[in-house]
């Protein structure tokens, strides 16, 4: 009988209090047929979660059940690649609402997807977008990468540095931005016209509501985080490699950078600690080390790297917050006790600096320059078309050309490193079993594409 009374008073509940929400308009750019869903903190932030119901003529709804406290979500086409955005085609902090035991109906509009954008693209013709779904294995979940190429990548044959940007939203496109973007395009493509060499910027979106976890490898019990080494180890490990394999690179870590302002600096900081094989210039805008400052200074202290050959950017305004000069400080410290060298330590505190893309904005150029001032960046070799490549069926690599033997690694097509070997002229053992496919054979001097 008890039983009985809870639930008619639970669907009861459920019947004459709950929650409607209801999309009075969407984009006009909507894809049609398109299905929209409620990634929330009821759902674990499902992407394809929670389906609204069509109701026609652009008006969606989706009623849900009494509970107790507040509700964070967002509207997405079913992935995160095609999340809502604000009324420039940005990013669009997370909704809510809060239960009050009574019936509410809420009326909302969706006002962009940042996938599509909303208004004008503010993107230079030299930028695209690699992929609106990069997936990150290391992380089992897709991003929207950005690719800025040179004025003269297609009429020439040079190969160039590349720069790694994280908040990939807020560099290029003011349609995407959160509040305004960095003009890196715009940068370049002047330094580029008063004979700068040129750079290829790869821009990462950050993950929405994955943003701190994914840009701190250590938990801050009251924001998130942890998942950072992981983020990084994409970076790394699967993004670098696809650059390297499938555009024009100088892939020596001399002429690789990372980049970010406040999060994306601390990740850009942890990265360039862990990575400095890979990346040895690091441009910090406005870092927020205050978030994971102990972890991050003990992992600098303890891990066996050293930074004799990195080259470290600090800026950020001196009246951000009372403790950003002395945790800039802390961290160059903690590098140069690693035998980061002062004369490739800049640190650049402005009394009108701000927490603000308009600020990073004006300070990306002089970042630029400084941290690849003092490299050769002549053309090297991309290709070399003398050297014969292929396999046999007895799990080898027969070679021909080589005028010395080469350390080599074999990436898979989707930029995972699966082997790395010593290459001599005549029969080369794999280390691994390669399942059929295009490979890519690559070191600093040599690229080659192979068909196993």
């Amino acid at each position: 009988m008890k039983k009985s009374i809870y639930l008619l008073f639970l669907f009861g509940s459920i019947a004459y209090s709950q929650v409607t929400l209801r999309v009075t308009q969407i984009p006009n750019n909507t894809p049609q047929n398109a299905t929209i869903c409620m990634p929330s903190s009821l759902n674990n932030w499902d992407a394809a979660g929670s389906a609204l119901q069509n109701l026609g003529n652009g008006q969606y709804q989706i009623e849900i059940p009494e509970a107790i406290g507040t509700v964070s979500y967002k509207f997405t086409r079913g992935s995160w690649a095609n999340v809502e955005g604000n009324a420039n085609g940005g990013f669009l902090p997370n909704r809510s609402f809060t239960f009050t035991g009574n019936p509410q109906t809420i009326n909302l509009t969706i006002q962009s997807w940042e996938d599509i954008g909303a208004s004008t693209s503010t993107a230079a013709s030299n930028v695209s977008i690699l992929s609106t779904s990069f997936f990150m294995p290391q992380l089992n979940r897709s991003r929207k990468i950005w690719l800025y190429l040179p004025p003269d990548y297609y009429t020439s044959t040079k190969t160039y540095p590349v720069i790694y940007m994280q908040d990939g939203q807020n560099i290029f496109d003011n349609a995407t931005s959160f509040s305004g973007e960095w003009q890196v395009d715009e940068t370049l493509n002047t330094l580029f016209q008063q004979g700068n060499y040129g750079a290829i910027v790869v821009g990462i979106d950050n993950g929405g509501t994955e943003r701190l976890n994914e840009y701190s490898p250590w938990n801050n019990p009251a924001y998130g985080g942890g998942q950072g080494d992981l983020y990084s180890q994409f970076i790394a490990e699967t993004l670098k490699p696809y650059i390297d394999s499938n555009y024009r690179t100088k892939p020596q870590p001399q002429f690789n950078a990372l980049m970010g302002s406040s999060m994306g600096a601390l990740i850009s900081s942890y990265i360039g600690a862990k990575y400095p094989n890979l990346f040895q210039k690091i441009g910090n805008f406005s870092a927020a080390y205050w978030f994971a400052k102990p972890q991050l200074l003990n992992f600098i202290a303890t891990n066996t790297q050293n930074y004799s050959n990195s080259r470290m950017y600090f800026v950020a305004g001196s009246n951000e917050s009372a403790t950003m000069v002395t945790n800039n400080n802390e961290v160059k410290d903690a590098f140069q006790n690693k035998q980061l060298a002062t004369a490739n330590t800049l640190t650049k505190y402005d009394s009108y600096g701000t927490h603000t893309e308009s600020y990073w904005r004006g300070e990306f150029g002089a970042a630029y320059l400084w941290l690849f001032q003092n490299e050769t960046l002549a053309n090297t070799s991309f290709q070399n078309d003398n050297v014969i490549i292929y396999k046999t069926l007895s799990n080898q690599l027969f070679v021909e050309g080589l005028t010395t033997s080469q350390e080599v690694f074999i990436y898979s097509i989707d930029g995972k490193m699966v082997d790395k070997i010593t290459l001599n002229n005549g029969y080369n053992t794999l280390n691994n079993e390669l399942q059929k496919g295009i490979y890519f054979i690559k070191n600093a001097s040599l690229i080659k594409k192979i068909l196993l």
